[in-house]
């Protein structure tokens, strides 16, 4: 099974933001997710659909 990158609505990017700071994320299309930086979070997206649980999104480092 392959993990595929499904495109996500540019609007909705637009109007998510991260579940703990309530900040803006950022779009990281080579990853396949969507970064809070202040949170130092990485929400993973799986077939076009952002997953914006904190349980569910990996520690980025600086």
């Amino acid at each position: 099974m392959t993990a595929t990158h499904s495109p996500v609505d540019p609007k909705l990017l637009e109007i998510l933001v991260c579940p703990v700071t309530k900040q803006a994320l950022e779009y990281d299309r080579d990853n396949n997710e969507l970064i809070s930086t202040k949170a130092g979070l990485a929400y993973p997206i799986r077939d076009g659909i952002p997953i914006m649980l904190p349980d569910e999104a990996r520690a980025i480092d600086d």
